[in-house]
């Protein structure tokens, strides 16, 4: 395990390569059979992870996820003004990613950012002012928008980034006997979090990077041209959303079929044994494969080339893995011995607030310094043997870290979206890292943990 860490950390070889040799090791020095061992590699949350891949890439091949974006753009009260074209691109970013990856949304949303702040730069050369948007504090404020944006979206739903997947995983594999953790309850305080860490970002951005203009001509007009360059609705669009709504529909189903039914109904039983969430999710990601375009040329919504490379595999081994050395952490009862030496640390009787608090600011500085995927790999793990060696909810703690990881703003290293848009040259490290820290410290201490100790206890009924 510690071998694992530390390279998931400095990175000698792939990750997903270190997420394979860990388990190797285990078997080869008799920890544990080969079939424990990489077991994990099929849980059932790794085929969630697979079909929500797969739905992204229909979107993004489709231009269904453009269609949303400019959708958004082009409303009216938006218009000219830059700091509503601030918010408009910030809750683009936002809405996206809360259903593909940020990574995915950073990338489409990029373009579009910059060809704003071309037209920008035109347009008020043609006003007789000259801007150098490299060090325009516009420019820095709207790549920053875009970025924290992407990671913000994320925590919406359990399949909006990989750190909320892997650790409802980890709560399955690891803490059989907690409640678990539905779609729906996921996003009760998802949409809060989002909601107001948006918040926090957009009045942190504006006050550090305000537009010098209240009104930027010809704004209206560049997004326009680019909603009329979409063209009419295709089939493959069409039936992208159809696939989408429906895999939507049986996630969110099970919360309502509760609320209505009870959770020990027999409708509720049939539904948990027939269309599980991997299930629902590899549902509306195989109808892209069934959905026809035109049926003489075999042409359907997704082909098989596109969806293959739609999946982004290294994820998949990584949380395989991670599952694989959690589980081997507990059965071998290295998480029990972990937790003694933290409960020892913490003065031998912690109180929860400082438990999840101390797991939560954890989580957020090693997802500043490598990728909040590795990151919750390893701290996830660990924060719930500990927890239940403690007597706490391991909940708690997992929700919170994974809010908690996704708040990595403060080095390009941190999240993909932040490499993207510090690759354009408009944001300074400086005012990245600053920025960042101030969102960061709002964001875990005003929200984060507040929301774990209230929403989620809350709702979980703990």
């Amino acid at each position: 395990m510690s071998l694992v860490a530390i390279w998931w950390i400095t990175e000698p070889v792939p990750i997903p390569v270190t997420s394979l040799l860990g388990p190797t090791l285990c078997v080869i020095l008799g920890i544990a059979p080969v079939e424990e061992a990489f077991a994990n590699f099929a849980n059932p949350m790794i085929f969630l992870f697979m079909g929500g891949f797969l739905l992204a890439k229909g979107m993004m091949v489709n231009g269904l996820d453009k269609r949303i974006a400019y959708g958004i753009l082009s409303m009216k009260w938006v218009g000219n003004s830059p700091r509503r074209i601030f918010l408009a691109i910030g809750l683009a970013c936002m809405i996206c990613s809360g259903w593909i990856s940020n990574t995915a949304t950073a990338a489409m949303m990029f373009p579009i950012a910059l060809g704003l702040l071309e037209a920008i730069k035109e347009m008020m050369a043609a006003n007789g002012k000259t801007i150098d948007l490299s060090k325009y504090k516009y420019s820095t404020g709207l790549m920053l928008m875009t970025a924290y944006a992407c990671s913000i979206g994320g925590v919406l739903t359990p399949i909006g980034t990989p750190p909320n997947i892997m650790m409802i995983g980890f709560l399955d594999q690891l803490a059989p006997d907690a409640p678990s953790i539905s779609f729906f309850e996921w996003m009760i305080w998802g949409s809060v979090a989002m909601i107001l860490y948006f918040i926090v970002t957009y009045f942190v951005l504006w006050r550090m990077f305000p537009s010098d203009v209240k009104h930027i001509k010809g704004a209206r007009e560049f997004i326009s041209s680019h909603v009329e360059g979409l063209d009419k609705w295709t089939r493959a669009q069409i039936n992208t959303l159809i696939a989408f709504g429906i895999a939507v529909v049986l996630l969110v189903a099970p919360s309502v079929l509760t609320l209505v039914y009870g959770q020990d109904s027999d409708i509720m039983n049939f539904y948990d044994n027939h269309l599980p969430e991997s299930i629902a999710a590899m549902t509306g990601a195989m109808l892209l494969f069934l959905m026809p375009v035109n049926l003489k040329k075999r042409q359907m919504t997704l082909s098989w080339k596109e969806g293959m490379e739609g999946i982004d595999w290294g994820t998949l081994l990584l949380f395989g893995g991670g599952l694989s050395m959690g589980g081997l952490m507990y059965t071998t009862g290295l998480s029990d011995w972990i937790g003694e030496g933290i409960k020892a640390a913490m003065g031998g009787n912690p109180s929860e607030v400082l438990f999840i608090a101390v797991f939560c600011v954890s989580g957020l500085l090693l997802a500043e310094f490598t990728s909040h995927t590795a990151a919750v790999n390893l701290i996830g793990t660990i924060s719930i043997g500990t927890a239940i060696s403690l007597g706490f909810s391991p909940i708690h703690v997992a929700v919170g870290i994974a809010l908690a990881s996704s708040l990595g703003f403060m080095m390009p290293v941190s999240t993909p979206p932040n490499a993207i848009v510090y690759a354009s040259g408009y944001v300074p490290i400086t005012k990245m890292i600053k920025s960042g820290f101030i969102i960061d410290l709002i964001g875990i201490f005003c929200i984060t943990i507040p929301i774990v100790l209230i929403i989620v206890k809350a709702v979980m009924g703990a």
